[in-house]
């Protein structure tokens, strides 16, 4: 069983899956870091887009004025929509960063060469000819 076991972590898919996503959570932190710590810095610099505390009261508890989505969730139910949106921003940006990134390996990729052409059928008139032609021959 031991050996069963050992024959199938050593397959060529189990190895490359591992090593996949041990790359993949790598590159998800330095992601996560260029949007924190270069881009929405940037976008910050144009006004402030952080929407965690907006949120809609739910229950009938008082809450103090100027009270954030954390203290008011402790107090009573709150939909916090503005924790959504900053999700929904934060993913957008992570997608685009994203697709410029996998766009600017792709670019960096040879192109390989196009597989040559199967030459065009011929045209009627050039089977006619060659019919002609194999008739003059006999």
């Amino acid at each position: 069983m031991l050996q069963e076991f050992k024959e199938f972590a050593m397959k060529g898919n189990v190895v490359d899956l591992a090593i996949g996503v041990i790359i993949g959570g790598a590159f998800g932190k330095i992601v996560e870091s260029m949007v924190q710590d270069i881009i929405m810095p940037l976008i910050g610099m144009f006004g402030n887009f952080d929407f965690t505390n907006l949120y809609l009261k739910l229950s009938s508890a008082p809450l103090p004025p100027n009270t954030g989505y954390a203290d008011a969730k402790k107090l009573g139910a709150v939909l916090g929509y503005g924790q959504f949106i900053t999700f929904v921003v934060n993913f957008l940006i992570i997608a685009w960063v994203l697709f410029l990134v996998v766009k600017a390996l792709n670019k960096m990729k040879k192109a390989e060469p196009a597989a040559p052409a199967a030459p065009p059928a011929p045209s009627a008139e050039v089977k006619l000819l060659t019919e002609i032609r194999d008739a003059l021959r006999k």
